[in-house]
């Protein structure tokens, strides 16, 4: 194969395309636009439906005064604690459902169970068991990452063709060789996939949290200025969220990616 070619192969898998970053410009110019004429024409007062100016304006004095930095610094410590949480404690039992056909098919009814329980509805007893403050928080998106970790690692390594395996048992593979030459490459793609949808999950999560069970971080910011009847600030709070939910994903998509610069250096070597 070419080494152009394998080259213009690798740089359309990384993304290499600058017309997704165009038409995000052209969506974003259009929802400010759009933003803008509701609020002037909507009937409704800039205090009810403020528009884009004054939300940028009342962002900016949030930024000045450290506010937003302070509450965005306390959602992203909770949101990190509990998905690291979840990801340690979430993938190996995972690997360990996928290699025991015998206990997962004994604790994977337990999981079904409690996995469509929403983590909101865990509120109530986390603010019994843990009190007010980060806690709770980080405990509701450890649950909100965790169940859906173990299902997707469980099912990836159930699925690895058993050749593998057989031919690990002929050179002698330890444990440890088995995870890491065999069942991590393995199931790397659906891993990551797997990550990129439980941190949008407790993105949300956290969020809510805030609003109930701690006194600080991005939802008790739009709680707290929603009493004041500050809804430039509501919506300040928002954009932030959005923004940190997009660069979240970002990063997620970027580890993903990491399969497609290893694959290339290894072709190129060949």
């Amino acid at each position: 194969m070419p080494s152009d070619y394998r080259r213009i192969r690798y740089l359309t898998r990384r993304g290499f395309n600058g017309k997704p970053l165009v038409w995000a410009g052209i969506s974003f110019a259009g929802m400010l636009i759009t933003w803008d004429l509701l609020a002037r024409f909507s009937g409704w007062s800039a205090q009810v439906f403020p528009g884009p100016i004054p939300v940028f304006v009342s962002m900016g004095e949030l930024i000045a005064d450290g506010t937003l930095l302070r509450h965005t610094v306390a959602s992203l410590f909770r949101i990190t604690v509990g998905f690291y949480l979840a990801v340690l404690l979430g993938l190996p039992l995972g690997i360990f459902l996928g290699r025991h056909k015998t206990f997962n098919d004994l604790f994977n009814p337990i999981v079904q169970f409690l996995k469509p329980i929403s983590p909101i509805a865990w509120i109530p007893l986390a603010m019994l068991w843990f009190g007010i403050g980060d806690k709770p928080a980080i405990f509701l998106i450890f649950l909100s990452s965790f169940f859906p970790l173990v299902v997707s690692t469980a099912i990836s390594v159930s699925s690895i063709n058993p050749v593998f395996f057989q031919v690990a048992a002929n050179f002698n593979f330890s444990r440890l060789e088995i995870i890491s030459k065999i069942i991590i490459p393995a199931i790397t793609p659906a891993t990551i996939t797997a990550f990129r949808i439980s941190l949008a999950i407790a993105w949300l999560v956290v969020v809510a949290a805030e609003m109930i069970a701690v006194p600080s971080g991005l939802g008790y910011l739009i709680l707290d200025s929603r009493n004041a009847l500050r809804m430039d600030y509501v919506m300040a709070g928002m954009i932030v969220i959005g923004v940190i939910g997009l660069l979240l994903d970002f990063i997620m998509r970027r580890l993903g990616q990491l399969e497609s610069t290893c694959w290339y250096h290894f072709e190129h070597r060949q």
